[in-house]
C-alpha cells in the first residue's frame, strides 16, 4: 500500500548501514539509526496501547534530549498528530492547550508531573507520562520491555502529522495544523535547496518545540541520512569547540552575534564550513556583513512561519544579499498586496501573500480564522510587512502590527497585556518591543495604575513571570498617568517606543 507517511519518507533515506550515527550528545554518547529504529518502535508500540489512534493528539513538554525526538518520530509512526509544547509555557498557557487540542496523552518533564496532572484531569486527558532529558521517566521506562520492530502506519498526504501553536494578535493561541506533505514537501525542497551531501554535520544549538529546530533542521539530518551534533542549548564556548567537526549549522540572529563576540571565532576555525543559515528573527544587515568579513562565510537568510514552514530562502550558490531573505521555494507562490488583496509591483511595500504544498491545513477547530486568513484563490495572507526588488529578492520590511520578536519567539502584546491588567491596581497597560543588543526585541511594559495600590516594576514583573514564559515577561516596566491616544482613543505605541528606544542601548 502506497503510503505518504512523513516517516516512510525518512526512512526511504536512512542509510543503508543503519549502524551509521544519527546523534551525538554533548557528553559523547552517539544514537544510531537502528537506535532510532528500535527506541521510536518501542514508543510507538506504547502508544498503541495507551490507545493512541489515528488523528489523535500527543502533547509534549519536554526537555530536548534524542528520547523526544524519537517520541516525535513514534507518533507519527503510529499516526498520532505531534503537539510540541515550549518548555518555557507556565500553567495558564498549558492548561489552554490541553483544554483546546484535547490530546489523548500529555508527556511533560517528570519534574513538573505533579502540576500538569491537575491541569491535564482539569483538561480531562487520559494519560499522563512523563519523559526526562536523560530518557528516564514512566513514558521511557512503560516502554522498555515492549518490541523493537513496528508496522508504521500508512498516511495520505493530507493526513495531520502535526499542530504548533502560534499566537495571534488578539485572543488566544491558534493551532496551525500541518499535514504529511507540508511538512514532507518543505523538508524535500529544503534538502535540494541547501545542498545537503553524504559528508554533511549539523551541529543543533536550537530547541525542538518549534519549526525551526524540529521540522527544518532535524527533517533536513532525517533526508539526508546523516548526523547531527546535538546541544541541549546554545552555549558559546561549547559550539566553538564542536564547529570543526561539523559543516553546516542553523541558528538565530543571537547566536552568530554571541559568536562574533568571542575572539576565538576565526576564519582559520570554520574554514572547512559549508553552510550558516539564520532565521526565526530578523539578522541585521551589519551582522552579515561582520560574519562575512571576519569568516569569509557568508549567512544564508531564510524566512518562514509556523504555518508554512520555510518559504523563501537567499540562494546556496549566488547572492546572499544582507537584509533580504531571499526568493520563494520551488512550488511555493509570494505576492505582495494591500490590505484589499490587490497584487502590487515591484519594491511597493504591502503585506505579503503565499500559497505552496507547504502551506498548512487551517486552525485546529478555528475555521472562520482560517477563512479570515485566506484569500478565494488559496494565498494565505503572512501579516508580514515586505517588498519584492527587481532581482526578486524578498524583503521583510516590517511585521504584522505590534509583533515583537525576542530571541526567536514571538510575543504578542495583547496576551501580555491581559495578564498585566488583570492585577489588581492597573488601569491599562501597553506592552512594546525596543530594540535589544543580544535578543533583537524584547517586551517592555507602560503601566496606568492606580497610585494608592503601590504597584512597583519589580511586583508586576514577578507576576507576569508566574503567568507567561520568561521570553513574554517584560523586561522593564514604567509607571504613568495617562498613556498617549489618537483621536480615536488608540494607544499610540509608536510614540512610546520612540520614547524608551534607547532603554537597552549597550
Amino acid at each position: 500500500m502506497k503510503s505518504d507517511s512523513l516517516y516512510h519518507l525518512f526512512e526511504s533515506r536512512f542509510p543503508a548501514d543503519r549502524n551509521s550515527p544519527f546523534i551525538e550528545t554533548e557528553t559523547g554518547r552517539i544514537y544510531s539509526y537502528a537506535d532510532l529504529e528500535a527506541i521510536s518502535a518501542r514508543y510507538a508500540n506504547l502508544l498503541a496501547k495507551l490507545g493512541v489512534k489515528k488523528g489523535d493528539r500527543v502533547a509534549v513538554q519536554v526537555d530536548k534530549s534524542p528520547e523526544n525526538i524519537f517520541l516525535y518520530l513514534a507518533v507519527v509512526r503510529a499516526g498520532g498528530v505531534y503537539l510540541p509544547l515550549n518548555t518555557a509555557y507556565q500553567r495558564g498557557e498549558i492548561g489552554y492547550f490541553l483544554e483546546d487540542a484535547e490530546p489523548t496523552l500529555f508527556v511533560c518533564r517528570p519534574e513538573t508531573e505533579a502540576q500538569m496532572r491537575d491541569l491535564a484531569t482539569a483538561a480531562r486527558v487520559p494519560h499522563v507520562l512523563t519523559l526526562g532529558v536523560n530518557g528516564d521517566g514512566s513514558f521511557a521506562e512503560r516502554a522498555a520491555g515492549l518490541p523493537e520492530s513496528f508496522e508504521t502506519l500508512p498516511a495520505a498526504r493530507d493526513d495531520l502529522a502535526a499542530i504548533l501553536y502560534t499566537s495571534g494578535t488578539t485572543g488566544r493561541s491558534k493551532g496551525a495544523m500541518m499535514t504529511h506533505w507540508n511538512l514532507g514537501s518543505n523538508a524535500l525542497a529544503l534538502h535540494r535547496l541547501w545542498g545537503w551531501g553524504p559528508k554533511d554535520v549539523l551541529l543543533h544549538a536550537l530547541p525542538i518545540f518549534h519549526t525551526h529546530g524540529l521540522f527544518v533542521a532535524t527533517n533536513c539530518v532525517l533526508l539526508n541520512g546523516t548526523s547531527m551534533l546535538f546541544l541541549p542549548k546554545f552555549d558559546a564556548e561549547t559550539v566553538l569547540g564542536l564547529l570543526p567537526r561539523a559543516t553546516v549549522m542553523m541558528g538565530v540572529p543571537t547566536f552568530y552575534t554571541r559568536l562574533l563576540a568571542e575572539p576565538r571565532f576565526t576564519k582559520e576555525l570554520v574554514g572547512h564550513f559549508r553552510l550558516f543559515i539564520s532565521g526565526s528573527a530578523p539578522l541585521l544587515a551589519d551582522t552579515h556583513r561582520e560574519f562575512s568579513a571576519r569568516t569569509g562565510h557568508a549567512i544564508l537568510e531564510r524566512y518562514g512561519m509556523t504555518e508554512a514552514g520555510m518559504i523563501t530562502s537567499n540562494p546556496l550558490d549566488g547572492d546572499r544579499v544582507p537584509g533580504t531573505v531571499g526568493f520563494p521555494l520551488p512550488d511555493v507562490e509570494v505576492r505582495i498586496c494591500d490590505e484589499q488583496g490587490k497584487v502590487l509591483g515591484t519594491d511597493e511595500i504591502g503585506v505579503l501573500e503565499m500559497r505552496g504544498p507547504n502551506l498548512f491545513k487551517g486552525y485546529w477547530k478555528k475555521p472562520e480564522k482560517t477563512a479570515e486568513d485566506m484569500r478565494a484563490d488559496g494565498f494565505f495572507i503572512t501579516g508580514d510587512v515586505a517588498k519584492i526588488d527587481g532581482r526578486g529578492y524578498v524583503h521583510i520590511v516590517g511585521r504584522a502590527k505590534d509583533l515583537i520578536i525576542s530571541g526567536g519567539f514571538n510575543v504578542y502584546p495583547k496576551e501580555v497585556e491581559t495578564v498585566v491588567d488583570s492585577i489588581p491596581g492597573v488601569v491599562e497597560s501597553a506592552v512594546i518591543g525596543l530594540p535589544h543588543p543580544d535578543f533583537g526585541e524584547v517586551a517592555a511594559a507602560v503601566v496606568m495604575a492606580r497610585p494608592e495600590a503601590g504597584l512597583t516594576e519589580a511586583g508586576i514583573i514577578a507576576t507576569v513571570k508566574g503567568e507567561l514564559a520568561n521570553y513574554k515577561v517584560p523586561k522593564r516596566v514604567w509607571f504613568v498617568d495617562e498613556l498617549p491616544r489618537n483621536a480615536m482613543g488608540k494607544v499610540q505605541k509608536n510614540l512610546l517606543r520612540d520614547q524608551h528606544k534607547d532603554t537597552f542601548k549597550a
